[in-house]
C-alpha cells in the first residue's frame, strides 16, 4: 500500500466511524492483515484485559480516554506499560495524543487532522521514518507538493521566457503566503483553498483570472471605495501590502489537474513548516541551469544549527545561564540582543537569516520568563529584536523576493509563539518593510553599504556562499575573482568562495564582528591554503571554530549533497577554539588552516623531502599525439611483422594502468638508435606523425622539440626499479594504492615515481599515517584527492629510524606485496575497494600501521584526528630544526669569510 492510499483510507474513515471500531478501521486503512484484524477484535492478539484498551504486541497500545486530562492518561501509560508496543495512542475524539516509542517522537492534534499526519504512522505500513534532527516532515511534503503544483503549471504553460519564468516565480511565493496565512490566522481559516473550491470551475478555466482579481484586492487597502462593490467572498481577504502583491504579474492558466494540485497544497498543515521550506521550494522550481550557474545548494535547520550556534548562540545561551536570577545582567544581556546584526552575503531564499532570527526571538522569551521570575510579575514588552537588523545580498531577483517573504513569515510564526507564551502581540497586518535584503553581486556591492558598521554593534556575517572551483567559473565569475583580489598572486587557482572569505576578513578586522561560512574543503587543502590564508593571519585573524569535512545534507526536492567544512573567522582573542569531528566538538588551544589542531603554518611547495626518504618526481610526458603508445595488439603484431622492433619497446604505466591493471606499451628509441628504428616502416610512419604534430603547436618549446621525434618531452625516466604513485586517487580508499616496477617500465605524468627506492619507504606511504596526511594537505580533483609531491610527501614529517626499523617496515612491505599476489585476479581497484578489501590484505596493512606509528611513538594513535596533530606538531618542530641549521650554516659561512 502506497502513501496516497494510506491518506485517502483516512479521509473517507474519519467521514464515516464509530468510536467502539475505529481504532480496527484506522489499522486496516494502513493495510495491516484483515485476519489479523479481526484475532484483535476477538481477543486472540489483544495483550489488554480492560474493556476499550487494545494492546497490539510491537504494533499499538490504543485507549479511549473521556474523563481524564489526555496528557496525564498518556503520561501513565508510558511509565506503566509493560509491552514492547511502538506506538501509544490516547484519544477522546476531539483530540489526539500519541507517542512513537522507537524514536521519541509525539503527536498532539485535533482528531480531524489525522490524514495530514498519516506519515506519523507509517510504520504500520512498513515504512520507516527518517529521522533528522530538528527536520519537520511537513517541510518535505510541502517542498514536494510545490514541485508537483509547478510541474503541472509548466505542463499547461509551456513558455520558458525569463518573462514568464519569473511571472511563475513571482506567483509561487504568493501563493506560499496565503497558504501560510489561512493556517496562522492572517485569513480566516481555510479562506484561500476554500475560495478556489467553492467560486472557481473544476475544469480550472476560470481560476487565472479569478486569481488575478484576488491578488488585487490583497493589494487595495481597506480604506478604497471600491472595495465596497466587490462580491461577500472576494471581501473578506484582508489588505497586505509589503509589496508582494503590488505588480502586475498574471497568474499562468490552469487545468482540472493543476487547479486540484493548488488545493491539495493547501491541504497541508503550513504553519507547521519550517522557513527551509521556502529555499527547498525555490529549488523545485528555479531551472536546472540556473541553479548551476549560481552554484547555490540549499540548506536544511540542522545544517543551519552547525553555524550559528557555535558562532553567536551557544554564547548567548551561556550568558544567559550566567546571568539567571540577577536583572541587572538579564536586561544587559537583552541590550545585547537587540542591537546584534546578522549579515547573510550570499542568502539566497534567507534560510540562514531565517533561523537566526528565530532562535535570537526564542532566547529573548526565555529572558522575559527569567525576568518574570524574578520581579514575580508579568513582563509588558514586547520584542525589541528587529527584522531591520537583518542583512543580506542576493544575485537572484527571485530569491531576493522569497527572502524579504520569508523573513516577514518567520516574525509572524515567532509573533504567535510570543502571544502563546504572553498572551499579546503585534498586529499582522498590513506587512511592513522587513529586513534590509539587497539585490546585488556580492563580491561587487560594498558589504558596509548593505550592512552599516557602527561603534557599538555586535555583527555576525553567516551564509552558504557559490562553491564553483577555477575551472568552472564563467566569465562575469572570473571578472568577479579579478575585482576582488586585485594585487593578489595566482588567485585564478582560488575557488570562486575565497571572494567572500576575503570580503569576510576585510569587513570584521578590528570590528566586533565575525563571520562562518559553509565551504567545500578545497580552501583549506593544496595549494588554495598557502594563496589565501597568509592574508587573514596578516590581518589578525584566527579560527575560532569548524567543522571538519561532512556531508551537507538537505530536504530539498533534489537532495544537493555535497562534502563541505565550516569555517568561522573572527580578530585574535583568548577566547576558547572549538573544533568539531562528526558532531563532537573539541576545545582546542589553535586551529590551523588545515583544520586541525596546531599552530598557523602554511606548507611551502618544497622541492626535496624535510624527511630522510627517497626523492620523488613526476612521471615522464610525452606530447605526442598518441604516436609512442601501444596497445597490447599493436605490440604483439609490430614484434610478430618486425621481430627487431621488441629492443625499442618498453611497458608504460600511468595512474589508470596501475589502478585497473591495463596493459600498455610505449617506444622508447634512445638518440643513437633512430636510425635503426626509422628502418622499421610502422615505428618510421609514428616518428612523422610526431613532428608533424610538434611542429603544429602553439608552444614554442613543444615546436621546437619536432627534431626530436623519438623522445618523451619531458624524460624522467631512470633505468632502475621504482616505486609508482597515482596521481589521483578515490578518497573512499583507506590507503593510497601504489605498486612495485622494474627497470624495462616507463612512468607516464599521470603518475608520480621514486627510482631507485629502499623498500621500507613503500611501507611509509602505504600507510595510514601517510594518507591522512595526503588527504589533509593536497587538493582534490571533484571528491577524489589528488596527490602531490611538493605540497605532501615533500611535507611528509618523518623521523629517523634505526636499521632495524627499516628492516620491520621492510617485511611489511614484502607481507602486502604477498597478499596482493595472492589475489592476483584482482587490480588494485578491487583489492583497495574499503568494502571489498581481502581480510588478508586488510590484516597486512593494519600490521603496516603499527609498524610505522611506532616510528612516531610507542603507544598507538586512536584516531586520524589525533595522528594529523601529531604530524603537524612534528614538522613544526622539523621546521624549526631546519631554520636553526640554515642559520648556522650561514654563521659559519659568514665566519669562514670574514677570516678569509
Amino acid at each position: 500500500m502506497n502513501i496516497a492510499q494510506i491518506e485517502e483510507n483516512l479521509q473517507k474513515l474519519l467521514q464515516n466511524y464509530t468510536q467502539d471500531t475505529f481504532i480496527y478501521e484506522w489499522l486496516l486503512a494502513y493495510g495491516l492483515p484483515k485476519s489479523s484484524i479481526a484475532r484483535l477484535k476477538t481477543g486472540n492478539l489483544n495483550l489488554s484485559k480492560i474493556e476499550g484498551e487494545i494492546s497490539w504486541k510491537k504494533k499499538v497500545f490504543f485507549k479511549p480516554v473521556f474523563h481524564q486530562d489526555l496528557h496525564q492518561a498518556i503520561n501513565d501509560i508510558k511509565t506503566t506499560l509493560k509491552q514492547d508496543q511502538r506506538f501509544v495512542i490516547v484519544t477522546d475524539f476531539k483530540t489526539l495524543l500519541a507517542i512513537d516509542t522507537k524514536t521519541a517522537d509525539s503527536l498532539d492534534i485535533e482528531f480531524t487532522a489525522l490524514p495530514k499526519h498519516f506519515d506519523f504512522f507509517l510504520p504500520w505500513a512498513g515504512m520507516e521514518k527518517a529521522q533528522h534532527k530538528n527536520e519537520n516532515p511537513a517541510d518535505v511534503r510541502a517542498a514536494d507538493k510545490m514541485a508537483k503544483l509547478f510541474d503541472e503549471i509548466k505542463k499547461d504553460n509551456p513558455d520558458n521566457s525569463p518573462e514568464f519564468i519569473h511571472g511563475l516565480n513571482v506567483f509561487l511565493s504568493r501563493l506560499l503566503f496565503c497558504y501560510f496565512a489561512e493556517d496562522t490566522g492572517i485569513f480566516d481559516k481555510n479562506l484561500f483553498t476554500h475560495s478556489i473550491q467553492n467560486h472557481t470551475q473544476t475544469d480550472g478555466s476560470d481560476l487565472s483570472s479569478y486569481l488575478d482579481k484576488l491578488f488585487t484586492v490583497m493589494n487595495t487597502p481597506s480604506t478604497d471605495k471600491s472595495r465596497l462593490v466587490l462580491p461577500d467572498y472576494l471581501q473578506k481577504f484582508p489588505y497586505v501590502n509589503g509589496g508582494l502583491f503590488k505588480d502586475n504579474h498574471n497568474a499562468p492558466i490552469f487545468t482540472r489537474r493543476s487547479r486540484q494540485a493548488i488545493i491539495d497544497a493547501g491541504e497541508l498543515f503550513w504553519r507547521d513548516i519550517n522557513p527551509d521550506i521556502f529555499g527547498s521550494m525555490f529549488q523545485a522550481v528555479i531551472s536546472v541551469d540556473q541553479r548551476g550557474s549560481l552554484g547555490q545548494h540549499y540548506t536544511s535547520v540542522p545544517n543551519i544549527m552547525k553555524v550559528i550556534e557555535p558562532l553567536f548562540l551557544n554564547d548567548l545561551y551561556q550568558e544567559f545561564e550566567n546571568a539567571k536570577g540577577n536583572l541587572k545582567k538579564l536586561n544587559a544581556l537583552l541590550q545585547r540582543l537587540w542591537k546584534i546584526k546578522v549579515f547573510d552575503p550570499a542568502c539566497g531564499s534567507g534560510n540562514f537569516l531565517i533561523i537566526a532570527y528565530k532562535e535570537l526571538r526564542r532566547l529573548e522569551m526565555f529572558i522575559f520568563k527569567e525576568i518574570d521570575t524574578v520581579n514575580q510579575t508579568y513582563t509588558t514588552q514586547y520584542s525589541g529584536i528587529s527584522l531591520n537588523n537583518f542583512y543580506g545580498i542576493e544575485l537572484d531577483d527571485f530569491a531576493h523576493e522569497i527572502a524579504i517573504l520569508s523573513l516577514w513569515l518567520a516574525e509572524h510564526q515567532m509573533n504567535q509563539e510570543f502571544f502563546a507564551a504572553f498572551g499579546r502581540t503585534k498586529p499582522a497586518l498590513p506587512l511592513q518593510q522587513t529586513g534590509s535584503i539587497v539585490h546585488g553581486n556580492a563580491t561587487r556591492v560594498d558589504w558596509e553599504t548593505v550592512c552599516p558598521k557602527n561603534e557599538n554593534d555586535e555583527i555576525y556575517i553567516l551564509g552558504n556562499p557559490p562553491y564553483l572551483g577555477s575551472s568552472m567559473q564563467n566569465a562575469e565569475q572570473k571578472e568577479d575573482m579579478a575585482l576582488v583580489f586585485k594585487g593578489f598572486k595566482n588567485y585564478k587557482n582560488l575557488d570562486y568562495i575565497a571572494a567572500w572569505f576575503i570580503k569576510g576578513a576585510n569587513y570584521i578586522q578590528n570590528h566586533n564582528a565575525q563571520f562562518a561560512f559553509v565551504s567545500t574543503n578545497s580552501i583549506c587543502q593544496g595549494e588554495q591554503v598557502a594563496l589565501l590564508w597568509p592574508t587573514f593571519f596578516d590581518k589578525n585573524l584566527e579560527i575560532g571554530f569548524a567543522h571538519t569535512s561532512f556531508k551537507w545534507n538537505n530536504n530539498a526536492k533534489a537532495n544537493a549533497g555535497v562534502i563541505v567544512i565550516i569555517v568561522g573567522l573572527r580578530n585574535e582573542t583568548k577566547k576558547e577554539k572549538l573544533i568539531f569531528y562528526d558532531g563532537i566538538s573539541k576545545t582546542v588551544t589553535n586551529i590551523n588552516p588545515y583544520l586541525s589542531i596546531g599552530k598557523n603554518i602554511v606548507l611551502p611547495r618544497r622541492a626535496n623531502p624535510i624527511s630522510q626518504i627517497s626523492p620523488m618526481i613526476y612521471g615522464n610526458k610525452s606530447t605526442d599525439d598518441g604516436n609512442l603508445f601501444l596497445s597490447k595488439d599493436q605490440m604483439a603484431e609490430l614484434i610478430q611483422f618486425f621481430p627487431e622492433s621488441q629492443k625499442f619497446i618498453k611497458k608504460l604505466i600511468g595512474s589508470i594502468e596501475l589502478i585497473r591493471s591495463l596493459e600498455r606499451y610505449c617506444l622508447w628509441i634512445e638518440d643513437k638508435d633512430v636510425e635503426d628504428a626509422r628502418k622499421i616502416p610502422p615505428i618510421n610512419d609514428r616518428l612523422n606523425n610526431i613532428t608533424l604534430f610538434r611542429k603544429s603547436s602553439i608552444a614554442e618549446s613543444t615546436r621546437e622539440y619536432a627534431i626530436f621525434p623519438n623522445r618523451f618531452r619531458q624524460i624522467t625516466h631512470c633505468d632502475s626499479n621504482c616505486i609508482i604513485i597515482p596521481r589521483v586517487s578515490s578518497e573512499r580508499r583507506e590507503y593510497i594504492p601504489i605498486g612495485f616496477y622494474d627497470h624495462n617500465t616507463v612512468v607516464l605524468d599521470s603518475a608520480q615515481v621514486i627510482y631507485n627506492p629502499e623498500n621500507f619507504v613503500f611501507g611509509i606511504i602505504s600507510s595510514k599515517m601517510h594518507t591522512i596526511w595526503i588527504k589533509a594537505v593536497c587538493g582534490k580533483l571533484k571528491n577524489d584527492y589528488r596527490y602531490s609531491s611538493s605540497l605532501g610527501y615533500n611535507n611528509f614529517p618523518f623521523p629517523s629510524i634505526s636499521e632495524s626499523q627499516k628492516e620491520e617496515l621492510t617485511q611489511c612491505v614484502f607481507r602486502i606485496l604477498e597478499e596482493r599476489e595472492n589475489h592476483s585476479e584482482k587490480t588494485l581497484a578491487q583489492l583497495y575497494d574499503p568494502d571489498k578489501m581481502p581480510e588478508g590484505l586488510r590484516e597486512a596493512h593494519r600490521l603496516n600501521d603499527l609498524a610505522v606509528e611506532r616510528c612516531y611513538r610507542s603507544k598507538p594513535f586512536e584516531s586520524d584526528e589525533e595522528r594529523l596533530e601529531y604530524l603537524f606538531k612534528l614538522y613544526e618542530k622539523m621546521i624549526a630544526e631546519e631554520k636553526e641549521k640554515d642559520t648556522l650554516f650561514a654563521k659559519e659561512k659568514k665566519t669562514k669569510k670574514s677570516k678569509a
